[in-house]
């Protein structure tokens, strides 16, 4: 990965001196050069411009990990700033901010990251920028920062308060951004050279909006299995898959659906071997991934049980099941309410996330599914306008209530935007990538967005500035039967600050494949065995 030489050391130095006198940064430390010596950091927050309340707590190098992490790098020395701004007590009576974590490294490469959020937010995550970057971006001397998105706590409640809506869609995070530079720069005494963003899930969400509602705000940004239509369709599909396994669920004790129990794991395992059968072979090694979705020929009903049901088979219940989920919702006159889906080997696997987003595995009708829970919430939370707390997954009517989420669609999600003029003009470069295996949007909702990317500016002008990358049996975000660690971030540098487009981006395998590696191929292409060699070895594909 491209590195721009260390500019500054965290020390007691004119440089902190300087920033904290200059007329537009931040008033002079409590203390002086004295206690600026003693903790540089905490005199930078003590320090703090007007309307932001912050602290400061150095971190020494190599003496912690992130919290929550038990294993994994420690963390490289660092001011640690959490800050708030934008107090105030909100239309439902409940106080509100912003909150935010900005790490700063002792040794800086001249960079900043935003760290994107995910789910509903309501929490300020570590800023370490762990997504797409092996090893943490903060060790590799990026300033980091994370929001919760202007309100505090992981549901949907803040949905009854128009400004929380405003400030989780979009304000909140153009607010962060711009302090996150200010701060740099008044630490630093200089500006950060480039400016990066990372998100997955509702964190590519916000990595898309920014490319729309602030597109010079970063020089590059990876938005990984964006959520670009959340609360005008993927809500809708997990309706209707949730109501489509619990058509043909069991019934528990007290009468209700068992959905984990509508498709069992070795049902999973027949779905996943059947899927195998049909395309493993398609990228030129059987291998246990399918790296050439567009080859796929499999249909379902081929593993449908001839008489009664055995393990080894699908019941015709279970089958017609999986063909209404993959096609992708529709209303009663069958027009399309979200995309299809992929049938990838990963989503049968007990390593992917895919059976408890879409099921669970709770054994009695209280439902665990990652869908039920999450994207009711923010169904009745502030997907529908006005909130609706009796509004249910299982019950919504897919004539009727999508119009009630159009309202707020309009400023939270990101699909309509397909030519990015602004972004584009000002040399800004996005790298999509999704895995194959989502539970909770469709890898086809990507490939949409970027095949209107190429209708609008051209194959070879979109290719310049945007790339999207499919993994091949990949959870959300990250995980599963797939090679899923690689190296975006250092791929995202070399394009912004060389030039370099990524024509191949290297991944290696993790839990299930620890020994394997593949080239990630830019869409339309995929990573094909060239016939000869190690097959775990990413010099043995091309990308065709």
């Amino acid at each position: 990965m491209s590195r721009l030489p260390i500019v500054w050391t965290v020390t007691a130095g004119a440089a902190f001196l300087a920033a904290c006198q200059a007329p537009s940064g931040p008033a002079a430390a409590p203390g002086g050069a004295a206690a600026l010596a003693a903790n540089p950091c905490a005199a930078f927050a003590a320090a703090a411009p007007a309307g932001i309340q912050l602290k400061g707590e150095p971190v020494a190098g190599d003496s912690v990990r992130p919290p929550g992490a038990t294993a994994g790098p420690l963390l490289a020395a660092h001011c640690r700033l959490t800050g708030q701004m934008a107090p105030r007590t909100g239309q439902d009576g409940k106080p509100y901010h912003i909150g935010f974590e900005l790490r700063l490294p002792t040794q800086w490469n001249g960079r900043l990251l935003y760290q994107g959020g995910g789910g509903n937010d309501g929490v300020v995550r570590p800023a370490v920028g762990p997504q797409a970057a092996p090893g943490y971006a903060l060790n590799r001397g990026f300033a980091v920062v994370t929001t919760d998105a202007g309100h505090q706590g992981p549901t949907a409640d803040f949905g009854f308060d128009p400004q929380a809506r405003l400030d989780n869609a979009y304000v909140a995070h153009g607010r962060v951004a711009q302090t996150a530079k200010d701060l740099v720069r008044g630490f630093y005494n200089r500006a950060a050279d480039r400016s990066y963003f990372i998100g997955c899930s509702g964190g590519g969400r916000q990595g898309m909006m920014f490319t729309q509602r602030f597109p010079s705000m970063f020089d590059g940004v990876i938005a990984m299995a964006p959520a670009m239509r959340v609360s005008s369709g993927a809500t809708i599909a997990a309706a209707w898959d949730t109501q489509a396994l619990q058509a043909i669920a069991p019934a528990g004790a007290d009468g209700k659906p068992v959905l984990s129990r509508a498709l069992s794991p070795g049902d999973l395992g027949v779905l996943r071997e059947g899927i195998l059968q049909a395309c493993d072979k398609d990228d030129g090694v059987v291998d246990g991934l399918v790296s050439h979705p567009a080859a796929c020929r499999f249909d379902v009903k081929s593993l449908q049980c001839a008489g009664a049901k055995t393990a080894q088979c699908l019941s015709p219940d279970q089958v017609g099941a999986l063909q209404k989920m993959f096609a992708g919702a529709r209303n009663s006159a069958g027009q399309p309410l979200y995309f299809s889906w992929p049938w990838d080997p990963g989503i049968g696997h007990p390593a992917n996330d895919w059976r408890m987003w879409r099921l669970g595995d709770s054994q009695t009708a209280a439902a665990n599914s990652r869908h039920v829970f999450l994207m009711q919430d923010a169904l009745q939370g502030y997907f529908v306008t006005p909130p609706d707390r009796s509004l249910s997954i299982y019950r919504f009517d897919f004539d009727r209530d999508p119009a009630r989420m159009a309202a707020h669609s309009w400023i939270f999600d990101t699909a309509a935007d397909a030519r990015l003029d602004a972004f584009h003009a000002r040399g800004g470069k996005l790298l999509i990538a999704h895995g194959l295996a989502d539970g909770i949007f469709s890898p086809h909702e990507s490939i949409d967005y970027y095949q209107r990317l190429q209708k609008a500016r051209g194959e070879a002008a979109t290719a310049d500035f945007a790339r999207l990358f499919l993994i091949p049996g990949m959870g959300h975000c990250q995980g599963g039967a797939s090679t899923d660690s690689w190296d975006g971030l250092g791929a995202l540098v070399d394009w912004v600050e060389k030039g370099q487009a990524p024509e191949r981006i290297l991944a290696k395998g993790t839990a299930v494949y620890p020994k394997r590696s593949r080239p990630l191929c830019p869409f339309p292409q995929h990573a094909h065995y060239n016939g000869s060699g190690d097959p775990e070895d990413a010099a043995n594909f091309s990308c065709r």
